[in-house]
């Protein structure tokens, strides 16, 4: 009986000490996190926006429409638009992406196709349903915006225009971003420069026109900076990692492969992005930031 009760009263208090341990331990961690919260604001905040905006969601969901939008568009593309304009997007690409190999004979064989046979099999009905379908990547990107600035869903006919504005756009940076980058022939030491200058330009209007003016565009400007550096430098990055990752999954696996490839690449920019712009929203709303830009509380 004695040795029973002693060993039960072992038991107790090794389970109290254990309680005390993690008692002492979740003390700590929020002593942590008060502290952090106090010396690092923006962090803190900028951590539980992305957790309401749902990041890995809404950056999924976008690069799948992106994905759905893009394929379509790069036929549509073959079949109407003037032979200059298809190797302008040959060579962006190529300078982008920096393919090679059997990627870069997939490119080929869409757009050295006879555009004549292209357009019999498109059809203007399935032209007019492809630019209506690439809206949905519009409202996708409009739906993260708002997020980002938690600000209530744009009526459809106010944003109904924008979205197409938005797509045309986005197809005539695809087409000149390739001797963008390359400084119009001078070099990377220029193009490298006009480039982040064109991503900062082109994210700064994106939010402007999707928010549908509903945020001044000073507020806006660092989401701009942050989404438009971080772009650039994944251009750079681009060409160490796609023209492999392509060329290797089209060795293995054939046309679905590639998919896989080119979705998983869409992804990580489209959490970039997403990143960015709530990055922007958050530091905007910081009181001496606010100050400074006029942000809408």
């Amino acid at each position: 009986m004695r040795a029973g009760r002693g060993s039960g009263s072992a038991a107790d208090g090794g389970t109290s000490r254990w309680h005390r341990r993690a008692a002492d331990l979740r003390a700590r961690l929020s002593r942590l996190r008060s502290a952090s919260e106090r010396r690092f604001p923006v962090i803190t905040r900028l951590t539980s926006h992305l957790i309401a905006v749902n990041l890995l969601d809404s950056a999924t969901r976008l690069a799948a429409q992106a994905f759905l939008t893009v394929v379509p568009l790069l036929f549509l593309v073959a079949s109407f638009a003037p032979q200059t304009v298809r190797d302008q997007i040959v060579n962006s690409v190529h300078d982008v992406l920096g393919i090679n190999g059997a990627a870069d004979q997939q490119l080929k064989l869409i757009y050295q196709v006879n555009p004549e046979s292209l357009q019999q099999s498109t059809g203007v009905v399935s032209a007019l349903m492809v630019l209506l379908s690439a809206t949905a990547c519009s409202r996708a990107m409009q739906r993260l915006c708002q997020r980002a600035w938690r600000l209530p869903s744009a009526g459809a006919r106010i944003a109904a225009w924008r979205w197409l504005v938005w797509i045309a756009v986005w197809l005539a940076v695809l087409v000149l971003q390739g001797p963008v980058r390359n400084g119009f022939g001078v070099g990377l030491w220029l193009g490298l420069p006009l480039l982040l200058a064109l991503q900062v330009g082109v994210w700064w209007w994106t939010q402007h026109l999707l928010l549908v003016g509903r945020v001044p565009w000073m507020p806006l400007l660092p989401g701009a900076v942050v989404t438009g550096a971080a772009m650039t430098a994944l251009t750079v990055i681009a060409k160490l990692y796609v023209p492999a990752a392509l060329n290797r999954s089209l060795e293995r696996y054939g046309s679905l492969g590639a998919v896989f490839t080119l979705l998983s690449w869409l992804i990580v920019l489209c959490v970039v992005v997403a990143v960015g712009i709530t990055a922007g929203a958050v530091i905007a709303r910081e009181p001496a930031v606010s100050r400074r830009l006029g942000s809408p509380e």
